[in-house]
């Protein structure tokens, strides 16, 4: 065990070096961040002083090489447009997008998790057809729409949610809804498919047999055996919404890490997109482990040294 998180914690640093250097390559190429920084009219002299003043006019190895050794440290840069220090502004926003991911986690696993259990029990029912449509349709339809329709039909029509900002727990109801459409759906899915497998085994139906209780055989001995392929989805499914709440916080101006990124992707603002990005894919890698120690405690059989 303790060879295999070493082995694991030493490729988070890989990881978290290569997507550096991705982002890093490809925000370079996206264009020159100071001539968002200075009047289009400023002299040549200005620009460069600028460009000399923010580290710009180094040899982009060299840029790379003092980002990674600030970063090491906990120093993600300052943010170019907030003049302000990156590590701060993510600290400032993670935590609501940490609530807004967690909500909507929790909200996909309390109906995913019974809907594909239910949907397995009554196969070929129109319980299980209609669980499955709706499944398939909370993975098909964009959540931008899907944000706007309940903006509409709530905040607009109804009058029963507020709209935008965080300042009450029902400014989450609304983004943490339209946020675990995908996830619910694709969790309905993958529960029945395990269970219909589980089901089907010598010892289920040895359990039934000997008069045990269905709830109990459901349970204790076929959800405990299919819950490994849920563990990985729901423990990389945190991690992916944590990434992909963009949409979701621009669309009710919840303010989280999603807005910062966008916002510093439109202005050029190459610290806080590396600093966002790395943490987002820091935060995915330690997803990844949770998940890999999760296993040995569903199914002592595996051993990860």
């Amino acid at each position: 065990m303790l060879v295999h998180v070493l082995r694991r914690l030493w490729s988070t640093v890989t990881v978290a070096v290569g997507v550096a250097a991705v982002i890093f390559v490809l925000l370079h190429l996206s264009g020159d961040p100071v001539a968002l920084l200075v009047p289009a009219d400023a002299p040549p002299e200005v620009m460069e002083d600028t460009r000399r003043a923010l580290g710009l006019d180094r040899p982009l190895p060299e840029q790379f090489l003092v980002y990674l050794w600030r970063a090491a440290t906990g120093d993600l840069g300052t943010s170019l447009r907030h003049n302000r220090p990156v590590a701060q502004l993510i600290g400032e926003r993670l935590p609501r997008t940490m609530l807004l991911a967690a909500a909507a986690l929790a909200l996909a696993v309390a109906l995913g998790i019974p809907a594909g259990i239910v949907s397995a029990l009554r196969r070929g029912t129109v319980v299980d057809r209609v669980t499955m449509v709706l499944s398939v349709a909370g993975q098909a339809v964009p959540i931008f729409w899907l944000a706007l329709m309940l903006i509409w039909l709530f905040a607009v029509r109804l009058e029963w949610l507020p709209v935008f900002g965080s300042g009450t727990p029902t400014h989450l109801v609304l983004p943490a809804v339209s946020l675990s459409t995908i996830v619910l759906g694709r969790l309905a899915r993958l529960v029945r498919s395990s269970m219909l497998e589980v089901l089907e085994q010598d010892y289920v139906r040895t359990a039934r047999a000997k008069g045990l209780g269905e709830g109990y055989v459901v349970l204790r001995h076929a959800l405990k055996n299919a819950a490994i392929p849920i563990v990985t989805v729901v423990g990389l499914q945190l991690a992916q919404l944590l990434g992909g709440a963009v949409v979701t916080e621009t669309v009710f101006a919840w303010p989280g890490v999603g807005v910062l990124a966008a916002e510093a992707v439109f202005n050029r603002d190459f610290p806080v997109v590396q600093g966002v990005t790395l943490v987002i894919s820091l935060i995915f890698v330690a997803a990844n482990l949770a998940v890999d120690l999760a296993y040995v405690a569903l199914n002592p059989r595996i051993r990860l040294d």
